[in-house]
């Protein structure tokens, strides 16, 4: 039976140093550490190796539950598929062990307030743009195609939105949107 541990932040400036000694404390044999965003699975390749290598009788240790997902359907997901292989999933910071009764309706309490306070964040970003629009400030990202341009190369030089697209490096549905307007 081995302990191995996973430790995340959402981005490349972060560090991992305080998530790494508290696994290192907890007995963890291996720590796999990636640096990247916990709101998917895709695209976490050090989760995935994990998993792989894990047997029966084996724990997932992390930090907190959000280091290992942000939803709760992928948390749920992956404490699915930990348990389909007999894999406990333990935390140093809340009081989850999946391998007791109240560790494991805890951790699914602990999901939900996860999942909350994403949608919350996401909610008050949200709340933060539509005010900044209304008070002028933010008009979105800047275009990266100029409209006149495209009209020209259609209108003047007769290309076809598909040539338009590839001489300008841009998706063709962008340029249909431009000659629509």
């Amino acid at each position: 039976m081995k302990i191995y541990g996973y430790a995340r932040v959402s981005t490349a400036d972060q560090d991992l140093t305080i998530q790494r000694e508290a696994l290192k404390a907890a007995g963890c044999d291996t720590i796999r550490e990636e640096k990247v965003s916990g709101a998917k699975l895709q695209g976490r390749d050090e989760l995935r190796t994990l998993h792989q290598f894990m047997r029966e009788g084996d724990t997932l240790v992390v930090t907190r539950l959000d280091r290992l997902a942000r939803s709760m359907d992928d948390l749920s997901s992956i404490a699915r598929q930990l348990e389909v292989k007999g894999v406990a999933l333990k935390a140093t910071e809340q009081p989850v062990d999946t391998s007791t009764a109240a560790g494991k309706a805890f951790f699914q309490m602990l999901g939900v307030f996860a999942e909350f306070e994403t949608n919350l964040r996401r909610e008050r970003q949200m709340e933060g743009i539509a005010k900044a629009k209304a008070e002028g400030v933010y008009k979105g990202r800047k275009a990266s195609i100029d409209p006149a341009q495209v009209k020209q190369l259609k209108e003047v030089d007769g290309l076809s939105p598909t040539e338009i697209a590839k001489r300008l490096g841009v998706a063709r549905s962008s340029v249909y949107r431009l000659l629509a307007c």
